[in-house]
Formats: C-alpha cells, structure tokens, sequence
C-alpha cells in the first residue's frame, strides 16, 4: 500500500509539472520570439468524440505536416496536435495577412459545405490556451427545415486578438468577420483567399489567474445555487434513512431485552421477528463463490481508483485543459491497483472456503477489464472506419498491452498469493446448519428485480441533479471544476446505498429469506443501471449528438462506466450488509 501511494505521488507530481514543460517552460517572451501554436482536431460541435484531423479537411498546409508529440493522455482524449498555419509573433499586430491562395475543387468544396452545415468546429492551442472557432455559417428560410437548400459561407478570414500581461499572454480570443465570406453553396471550383490578422490587446489579468476564467462557468452563483440545492436534496434523503435505520436497530435492541424481560407482549414480539429464525442459515455461503469473491475484488479496486482520482482532483492536478491528464491517471492508477483487487477477491474467496486459485486471479482480472477491452475494441474499429481521432495509434495500443503484461499481470498474481496466504476466517457470528432452512413463498414486491429498483432509486435521486453537469462536461463543452461539491455528493451516494440496502437485508432476513448475498450486491449495483437509464434521457432529450459513431461511442463507453459503477455499489452496498448482520446476529445465544 505504500508503494501504491508513493506511486500516486509520483503521478500527480507528473500531471502537475505538465504544463510547465510544455514547449515555453516559462510562458515568458520577448517582442518577436515566436510563440508555439498548435493546431488540434476539427469535427461536428454536438458529437464531441467525432473528431477528425485538422488537415484532413482541405485548408492551406504546409508540405511537410509537423507533428507535436504527445503523452499517452493526450491521445487517449483524441488530441492530435500539428503546427499550425498561422505565424503570431508575440507584440507583432497583423493587419489581414495571406496564407495562401488556393483552388478548391468540387470534392473540397463539397468537404467544406458538409462541414458547414455540420456545425464543424476547430480547436487549436497558443501557447498551451485553447482556442475554438466555427469554420462558416449558413442561412436557410425560416420556414425551411431543409439544409440542403442552405445558403453556406465559409469564413476565410481569422482575426485573432491576443491579451498580455508585460511579457506573458493572457488570453486568446477569435473572431471572424462576417463579410469575409465565401458562398459555397454550388458545386463548382471556388478560388478562396485564406488570411488572418491579429490584434494584440494589453490587459491587467496577472498570468496565474489566465485559466480561471474556464473554471467560472461552473461556479456561477446561478450554478452554485443548482449544486447546493442538490447536495441538501441528498442530505434530506441520508437523514430520512439514517432515521429509518435507527429504528430499525432500535427495533432489534428492543427484542433483545427480551432475553433478560420475560414479558408477555415482549414475548410476542419476538415471535414476530422472523430474521432470528434463520439464524442457522445466514451465513451459509453464496452460489458461485469465485464469481462473487472477483466482483468484490474488483468492486473494491474500483473504489480505490476513484478516491485517488478525486484526490489528485481536490489537488487541482485536473485543471482546465491539462490535456490528458485524467486519461493518463485512470491508465496508471487502474493498472497499479490490481495488486488491491487481486487481494481482496483472493482473501475472501478463501475465507468462504474457496479452492481454485487460478480461476480466481483470471475472474479477477477479466471481469470488468475483458467488457472493457471488446467494447474498446469494436469503438476503436468504428473510429478506424470513420478515420477518427478517436482512433488509437497501433503504438498507443503497443504501449497500454504492455502496461497491462508488465505492470498489472505481475500486481494481480503478487495480490492474490498474499490474499491467499492472509490466512484471514470469515467471523460468523452462528454456525451454519448442514442443510438449508426453506423460504417461504414471497411477495412480488420482496423479490429480487423489485428490491433491485427500490434500491437504486434512492441514490440515484440523490445524484441526478449532478449527473447533467458531469455528462454536459464528459459528452459536451461545458467544464467541471467543483470538485469538491463533486466529492461531497459521491460521499452522499455511498451512505445512501449503503443506509438503503442494510434497510432492506433486514426486511428481507425478517421474511426468513437467507438467500441475501448476492440479493445484497445486485441491490447496491442497480443504481448503475439507473445511471445508464439516464444516458438515455440525455441522449434524447438534453443532447444534440447523432450518427452512428457519437452514438455508439456513447452507449459503448457510458455501459463501461456504468459497470463499473455496479460494481464499485454493489461493493459497498454487501460490505454494509456484511457489518450490519455481523452485528445483529452477535447479541443471539447460537447453538
């Protein structure tokens, strides 16, 4: 463990130094030097992973393409940056400048025309702040729907106005002017003139505070006021449970003076209470003990990952536009956490009395990683097809297999020999009897699909309100950048379903249904599904994306984080179970 966080250190000293050794260690300048700039991707505004290269569409680029060369964060996000076109030198204004004259063929013209009326924007980096624009606009009659009798114009002038702080640049901003147009509306050759200008703009903003301004958007008071009221919906919730709870416990302290008050009606209520009944049975391990030992152990390292995650968030590694940076931690971290899911499903698997080792380890370490790797596989095969930057390199995908082999094989055998050798006994509190007490017949409601909805609705309502921001921000171009509210409401998600399913385990051991193990993890994990019921309301109704590659990029990956989120609940939700059965079953006189 603490290599592990010696490693995370590590980490985070290597997020945090990425933007100071980025081609301008200091962002300091001199009239004249040239300042690095960057062209990224271009693609549709509301499909955020339909992102093409730059020069893939036909505007004016030098002979040799110079590449910049990225970190494996950088082209996990899609980033693929090339210098760009235009020369800005830093205190040198520039009235409309050529770049170059060029001949646009029908095929070109009808590249840009699509990219038009597609919404395509650009993005590009100068001097590591980012930069977007539209490359035209077009006009149809109000009463038109139609696009394709658009009128399309493509913007052929960028005037870029550049604010400095003494030697240091501030912002960047782009505007374009609308009559430096060209009409692309016909299928004919257009001879286009491509400039740009720029108009540099003095301004008192010291450099430290240069980005704040991406990370306001979210804390407007407007917003702030969203958030707040989110987090006290939450907190209403947590009390309403906690108090149910209490009762609850209060409920079995009360039948357990029973032993010491022989009271009538005191009797009488012990008959009623049918989880003592059962006590023979409740610790009776689960079906399929290897299955359920390797989601705990993955369930767990789940968990680890995304307190790390917030950690290194709460620090302000994540800061607006350290491109990549969450990538490469997610990779990293997940890789040097397997030793803990190896671990944790090696030692409970046999202190349930497990036997198959291997099987263990390979349950382990293919469990949410092998649903990973086939969705990766066929939406990196689509975006090959659609000649995306969505599309991982073959060396990127060389470098993350040898990840894998190298660091995390090694961990997850090194975690399941010492959970193996823990040596740990499970502490049932009852032994267990030889043969299984029946069930009696059930309700529909006290079924398992039935418990699984009641269960994931109430977390799910406590988040639903911060699920738009998050998807906004992972699937749009809004920034997320509270990340303390973030990390509040997820400590609220974790109380209540671990609050909820205790509740239920009750309910369901006082129908003298001993079946709960696995009843417990599947009732934590099905807020994950509420969660992907979500992606679908946002889809539809709150997002603009379409085509077949946003779409499938967004099912696909969102049904990865969903598992995983069912697995990191469900984890929970049964170590909740767990504590709390443990403790009432302690105060029974077993035989």
């Amino acid at each position: 463990m603490t290599c592990l966080v010696s490693a995370i250190v590590i980490l985070c000293c290597f997020c945090c130094i990425n933007y100071v050794t980025s081609d301008a260690s200091d962002h300091r300048y001199k009239e004249g030097d040239f300042v690095p700039f960057y062209a990224n991707k271009v693609g549709p505004f509301h499909n955020p992973s339909e992102t093409y290269r730059y020069f893939d569409l036909p505007f004016c680029s030098p002979e040799n393409v110079e590449e910049k060369k990225e970190d494996l964060g950088e082209v996990l996000n899609g980033d693929r940056l090339v210098v760009a076109p235009y020369k800005l030198e830093f205190l040198i204004d520039k009235k409309p400048e050529s770049i170059c004259q060029k001949m646009l063929t029908r095929k070109e013209v009808a590249q840009f025309r699509h990219a038009v009326l597609k919404d395509y924007f650009y993005q590009m980096y100068y001097d590591d702040l980012p930069i977007w624009g539209f490359l035209g606009r077009f006009e149809t009659d109000e009463k038109d729907v139609d696009t394709n009798e658009a009128t399309v114009y493509l913007f052929r002038n960028v005037h870029f106005e550049i604010l400095y702080n003494n030697d240091r640049i501030i912002d960047v901003f782009v505007k374009n002017d609308p009559n430096a147009v060209v009409d692309l509306t016909e299928d004919r050759e257009v001879n286009v003139d491509f400039t740009y200008s720029v108009k540099w703009i003095e301004t008192d903003i010291p450099f430290e505070k240069r980005l704040e301004k991406y990370s306001q958007t979210s804390s407007l008071s407007h917003h702030l006021e969203i958030h707040w009221f989110s987090i006290i919906n939450s907190c209403v919730t947590v009390l309403l449970l906690t108090g149910f709870l209490a009762m609850i416990l209060m409920r079995v302290l009360k039948n357990d003076f029973v032993k010491f008050t022989p009271d009538e009606e005191a009797l009488d209520d012990q008959e009623e209470t049918g989880w003592k009944y059962i006590h023979g049975d409740v610790f009776r391990y689960p079906r399929f003990k290897s299955l359920f030992a390797a989601a705990l152990g993955t369930g767990t390292q789940l968990f680890t990952l995304v307190i790390f995650i917030f950690m290194l968030a709460l620090v302000g590694v994540f800061y607006p536009y350290n491109r990549g940076a969450l990538f490469t931690a997610l990779v990293v971290i997940y890789a040097l956490t397997s030793g803990i899911a190896s671990y944790s499903a090696a030692s409970f698997y046999y202190m349930i009395e497990g036997k198959n080792w291997v099987k263990i380890l390979v349950l382990t370490g293919s469990l949410f990683s092998g649903p990973l790797f086939f969705t990766f596989s066929f939406l990196n095969t689509v975006a090959v097809a659609y000649n995306s930057t969505a599309a991982l390199p073959f060396g990127t995908i060389v470098v993350i297999f040898l990840i894998w082999t190298l660091v995390t094989s090694p961990l997850l055998v090194l975690g399941g020999i010492a959970g193996k050798n823990s040596q740990s006994e499970f502490q049932a509190p009852c032994r267990t009897n030889k043969y299984p007490r029946e069930i009696p017949k059930l309700p529909w409601y006290r079924k398992t699909l039935a418990q699984m909805a009641m269960a994931g609705f109430l977390p799910f309502s406590a988040i639903f309100i911060e699920l738009y921001y998050i998807f906004a921000s992972v699937w749009g171009h809004q920034i997320y950048t509270i990340y303390s509210i973030l990390f509040i409401v997820f400590i609220i998600l974790l109380i209540v379903t671990a609050f909820g399913n205790v509740a239920l385990t009750y309910f369901q051991l006082a129908a003298e249904d001993h079946e709960w193990w696995w009843r417990s993890f599947l009732c934590g994990g099905s807020t994950g599904l509420f969660i992907y019921g979500y992606c679908m309301f946002f889809y539809h109704a709150r997002s603009d994306m379409s085509g077949f590659m946003q779409t499938s990029f967004f099912f696909g990956y969102m049904a990865c984080i969903c598992y995983g989120f069912f697995l990191m609940l469900g984890t929970v939700s049964f170590r909740a179970s767990l504590i709390f059965v443990r403790h009432i079953y302690r105060s029974l006189k077993c035989e």
